[in-house]
């Protein structure tokens, strides 16, 4: 399934769709509908259960606007940057590194210089679609600057992500929490990056949702890790460094004995993200964790992974995750020049730290993608029945004959225990059709044989199957239904 086809459907049925559409757009920013509002709203449930809740982490919520010296310290105003380059006729700016990416299929890395940049155009004749030649390759910060107080003249900067207040926050979040080394610390909200050209629908924007989790561990202690035990035997996709196309399948034990894995955090959390993809519904032959080489991560990172889920757009990056080491404690102790070390047990240290950053509304892209199906007969949204933004319909068969009102009955009894939605409008199969193409994993239709024995029709939305239910039976439908 195509983007297209997808962002089609999203606009139409009320997922999401561009911002402030009726004036003059700007790219990079969209609004979501009621059904994206709920999908969205079930993703971050379903990850705070998966994630934060079976890993016993604590969860903070920190302001989107920080002091410039926030970012100064994090290194973002100085290193937070993409290549750009120019029409020299049309004046169009694109990015440098996608456009020998596109041209060669290699990835490229974004920490180049400038006149590398330049000199991979020339050898691989990149040109302007216009047919014009680019300027020199210029370093663009995708910080965005705000200003605060009455003169205006106090900088502040939108957070491009939302991690840095999980790291100033650390020491009071240790204290209040009570905890002990290694701790979770999760946080879901709002960043923004003034991105050179947002692009794919909202897999890549400027304003966007991230889930975050950083955790902080003693390295003395990195594989002193019980929770190991877990998933020492789940088997993961891999695509290392220079066998990207060759995906190896091994257990994370396995993985660990080869030394592709660093540590048991490492192969714990990275496990753990996996398994929320396929609880979510993304088959994990469609999933891999792509090796991040020394010349793509950071410099900071003793490791570095990409998850990927692959969609219409080819294998495209969900989770990037990275073994930070203690260099966000540390920059940020020396430029606010205040110990961020804490006690760990009768030791005093400066954690290291494992980040999981997911991108939600890509993760939501990615969701539409990989469910959306088209053939001949229809088109349907296979979405798992925990994320569906309502996973029962109920429609009378006619609007006559008491068939609505009792539909309106067995609305009003499954309403507090599912999301359903109620449909009187139009042909059955009308209304089949639009349940489908939003994901509803069952509708419920009254008709006249329920007004004599008490039974339903559950239409199931995958293979369209029917079967009849009593309906003090239908509280327990989510079990019988493994969509």
């Amino acid at each position: 399934m195509s983007i297209e086809k997808v962002e089609e459907l999203a606009k139409r049925r009320g997922f999401f769709w561009p911002s402030a559409e009726i004036y003059q757009q700007v790219a990079g920013f969209w609004n979501y509908g009621p059904l994206g509002t709920a999908l969205k709203r079930k993703i971050i449930d379903a990850w705070r259960s998966h994630i934060v809740k079976r890993d016993d982490m604590v969860e903070i919520d920190g302001a989107q606007i920080m002091p410039m010296h926030v970012f100064k310290s994090s290194g973002h105003l100085s290193s937070f940057q993409d290549p750009l380059v120019e029409c020299k006729k049309c004046k169009k700016i694109f990015r440098a590194d996608k456009l020998i990416q596109d041209k060669t299929g290699k990835i490229v890395p974004e920490a180049m210089k400038p006149e590398e940049f330049d000199k991979l155009i020339k050898e691989n004749k990149i040109k302007c679609p216009c047919g014009s030649e680019f300027s020199s390759t210029e370093m663009f910060n995708l910080m965005l600057k705000t200003f605060i107080g009455p003169k205006q003249d106090e900088v502040l900067y939108m957070r491009p992500e939302t991690c840095q207040s999980i790291f100033i926050d650390f020491p009071l979040v240790y204290r209040v929490s009570r905890s002990k080394l290694p701790i979770g610390i999760a946080q879901v909200g709002k960043s923004f990056r003034n991105e050179i050209s947002p692009r794919n629908a909202i897999f890549r924007t400027r304003e966007f949702t991230q889930a975050e989790v950083e955790v902080f561990f003693n390295p003395k202690k990195e594989d002193d890790f019980e929770k190991y035990k877990e998933i020492k035997d789940y088997k993961i996709r891999f695509a290392l460094l220079g066998k990207e196309d060759d995906i190896k399948e091994m257990s994370c034990e396995e993985a660990l004995n080869k030394k592709i894995f660093r540590s048991k955090i490492e192969a714990y959390y990275l496990s753990l993200h996996l398994q929320f993809f396929e609880r979510i519904g993304i088959p994990r032959e469609l999933t891999r964790l792509r090796e991040i080489g020394p010349e793509e991560k950071p410099f900071y990172a003793k490791s570095a992974w990409d998850l990927e889920v692959k969609t219409s757009l080819g294998w495209t990056e969900i989770i990037a995750n990275h073994y930070r080491t203690d260099h966000d404690l540390r920059s940020h102790s020396e430029g606010s020049e205040t110990d961020l070390s804490v006690m760990d047990g009768n030791e005093k240290i400066l954690p290291w730290v494992w980040e999981d950053s997911m991108g939600v509304d890509r993760l939501l892209l990615a969701l539409l993608d990989v469910g959306l199906r088209d053939d001949s007969k229809r088109m349907f949204l296979k979405l798992s029945k925990e994320i569906s933004p309502y996973q029962l319909a109920v429609f009378p068969l006619v609007n006559k004959d008491g068939l609505n009102e009792k539909a309106r009955e067995v609305f009003d009894m499954l309403k507090d225990k599912f999301d359903v939605f109620f449909d009187e409008s139009g042909s059955i199969g009308r209304r089949y059709a639009r349940q489908d193409e939003i994901g509803t994993p069952f509708c419920v239709t009254i008709d006249y044989d329920t007004m004599k024995d008490g039974t339903v029709t559950v239409r199931f939305r995958d293979d369209m199957n029917q079967k009849r239910i009593k309906i003090q039976e239908l509280e327990r439908i989510c079990p019988l239904y493994s969509g």
